[in-house]
């Protein structure tokens, strides 16, 4: 659906946005996409000297601005909302800049959607909506009704994005605009930062160093990890073919505790080491789990995991001694 067409992307040069954005500078470069991205940056100059062959690349033009207040004209065919980070220091520092970063950006996008004759919009949103999972769920469903603490301002992100959600569903059913919604869970690949909040990131980065991997907490607790290549397949295809109206988990069902993560992590690294767990398992706390059930794109979709999580990591890992090499 992205042949010839003009597209609008906020994010553009964040994690997720930038793997997007290196999908499409492929295809236009290998298969004559022939597709044009406007993608807003706060600063592009910074992703230019970061990427410089996607800031160059036919089809992609970077404006800068910020979602909250940009004016960006044109028509456009598709809209990809991806602006706001999961921070984890912005949402602990300034909660209420992480609110309006996510809220007033959604309203801003929606409108440009709207005035610039869009059909279709793919909001990408994240698993932390659902809040803590109820008593005995490991894998979550998107029928869930769980949500976060609304007076815990740890809960910033995920509450805005829940606010987000549904100024989407109230903008399609106003003024037609199609939008499929993606909820992101943990995900793993190249320029995925090794210094951020990311457990995955910390681990690569201490094995890359020598070892040992260091677990923070006590390890109990379970993520699942979907690399960024099945991200941008699944993405592709709900901005194609999803539902309107419709959220859909995007992440893998492969969950893992941190501490069988940190192994991995330390068996794959060039030189293999150990790993060491700060904190003892107390059998008295639930196991806090975060992962999703994927049966919804499966079945609609016929979407899969098709980089486990150990090809998953090596390739990650590889990725990173490329740069310093």
């Amino acid at each position: 659906m992205l042949r010839g067409r003009s597209i609008y992307m906020t994010g553009g040069t964040g994690f997720v946005g930038a793997a997007m954005l290196e999908v499409i500078a492929a295809a236009n470069l290998r298969q004559g996409l022939g597709a044009s991205v406007v993608a807003l940056s706060r600063d592009p100059d910074a992703f230019a000297w970061r990427l410089p062959h996607l800031a160059e690349a036919p089809g992609i033009t970077l404006v800068q601005g910020d979602v909250r207040t940009a004016q960006v004209e044109g028509r456009y065919d598709v809209v990809i909302a991806g602006a706001a980070d999961a921070s984890a220091q912005l949402n602990r520092e300034n909660p209420i800049a992480m609110i309006d970063t996510i809220v007033e950006g959604t309203r801003r996008t929606l409108a440009l959607a709207r005035a610039s004759g869009a059909k279709r919009m793919l909001m990408m949103s994240s698993g932390a909506v659902y809040g803590r999972f109820p008593p005995g769920v490991s894998l979550i469903d998107e029928t869930a009704t769980s949500a976060p603490d609304c007076l815990d301002p740890y809960y910033a992100y995920a509450e805005a994005k829940r606010m987000a959600e549904l100024l989407c569903a109230i903008s399609s059913a106003r003024d037609g605009v199609e939008i499929p919604v993606a909820r992101i869970f943990t995900l793993v690949g190249p320029r995925l930062p090794l210094d951020a909040h990311f457990a995955v990131g910390n681990f690569i980065r201490d094995a890359l160093a020598g070892g040992p991997v260091r677990v923070g907490g006590d390890g109990t607790a379970v993520r699942s990890y979907l690399h960024s290549v099945d991200l941008c397949v699944w993405l592709f295809a709900l901005l194609a073919r999803g539902q309107s109206g419709r959220a859909y988990n995007v992440g893998s069902d492969q969950a893992v505790s941190i501490k069988a993560l940190a192994e991995t992590v330390a068996a794959a690294a060039p030189t293999p080491c150990g790993v060491t767990i700060a904190g003892r398992a107390d059998a008295s706390n639930p196991i806090n789990h975060y992962a999703p059930n994927i049966s919804r794109a499966k079945s609609e979709l016929g979407l899969n995991v098709t980089i486990p999580l150990g090809e998953a990591i090596a390739r990650t890992m590889d990725w990173h001694l490329a740069q310093r090499a």
